[in-house]
């Protein structure tokens, strides 16, 4: 199994030289299997460029949506083979609760924001709607986990080929978002080391339990995540220590700040890496940056 990272930002585009190194698209990774079959996980502005070194090709694939917010679906009126008559793309998100999936996608393609709707699109586009399950798609196994988010978010989980990868963005720790707007204070750098006090916590530990490759969201150091409480993301010792009790075997750091810049990335992960060491922890450590091929 093949992972290529297509956008690793996080809530709004970010180009330029402050992010040449890891990217300025938004979250959108590609997962092939040694048969052939893909898997796109979000459809973030990174999808433009993935769709455009596809377009030789005959594609049939399963887009997966951790959920609807605009940083994760905004790249897939740009998506070409969407526009190419005999594929096929299924679509998939979590069932939501007023609105159907299809009405959703549809939306943003409303002339009010964009000049083609979706329904001229050329590609055959289905939608499948997903809660908490596990599916196959051939030879592929996909398990599917409800998030911490601010909407409803889904992670999802592949196995195929022998190995297995996990796509955790958006989630923020369970811990202290039950206390709402005044949370007490939170001892920085802390993160899962006190131990698991939260059933959501232990829950996605265990969701992720034994991973070959396990790609969350990260967007905040400690130092800035007590700010962000309720935003919905994650810190990078939370992330760390996820992995760590969850025995995943590598870790991508990703949903990279919009504020962080290449060096400050840099930073992050020399910072989730000593954490693991200090854990005498196995695991491999690494940034998510676009461009970026794992072979599993």
């Amino acid at each position: 199994m093949r992972i290529r990272f297509w956008g690793t930002r996080g809530s709004i585009p970010s180009p330029g030289p402050r992010t040449v190194r890891y990217g300025g698209n938004c979250a959108c990774v590609e997962v092939r299997t040694a048969a052939g079959e893909l898997f796109i996980v979000d459809a973030g502005t990174g999808i433009r460029e993935l769709g455009l070194s596809l377009a030789d090709q005959q594609v049939s694939g399963h887009l997966l949506l951790s959920h609807t917010h605009w940083d994760h679906i905004s790249g897939f009126p740009f998506f070409p083979p969407a526009f190419v008559k005999g594929n096929t793309i299924t679509v998939c998100a979590a069932r939501n609760i007023d609105r159907r999936l299809e009405d959703v996608m549809s939306g943003q393609m409303e002339y009010t924001y964009f000049p083609v709707k979706l329904d001229q699109m050329s590609a055959t586009i289905e939608f499948r709607e997903l809660v908490e399950e596990s599916f196959a798609v051939g030879d592929v196994r996909i398990s599917t986990h409800y998030l911490n988010h601010t909407s409803i978010c889904l992670g999802y989980r592949i196995e195929a080929d022998g190995c297995s990868v996990a796509y955790v963005s958006d989630h923020e720790p369970y811990g202290l978002s039950l206390y709402g707007p005044n949370p007490p204070p939170v001892q920085i750098g802390r993160g899962l080391r006190d131990g698991v006090v939260h059933d959501g916590d232990r829950q996605l530990i265990e969701w992720v339990r034994g991973v070959d490759l396990l790609i969350q969201d990260s967007q905040y150091t400690p130092e800035e995540y007590p700010k962000k409480i309720g935003w919905g993301h994650g810190s990078a010792d939370y992330v760390t220590d996820v992995a760590i009790l969850g025995g995943a075997k590598r870790l991508a750091l990703f949903h990279h700040d919009p504020l962080h810049d290449d060096d400050f990335v840099d930073g992050i992960v020399s910072y989730s890496r000593q954490r693991a060491a200090e854990s005498e922890s196995p695991l491999d450590v690494t940034g998510a940056a676009e461009g970026q091929s794992i072979d599993l």
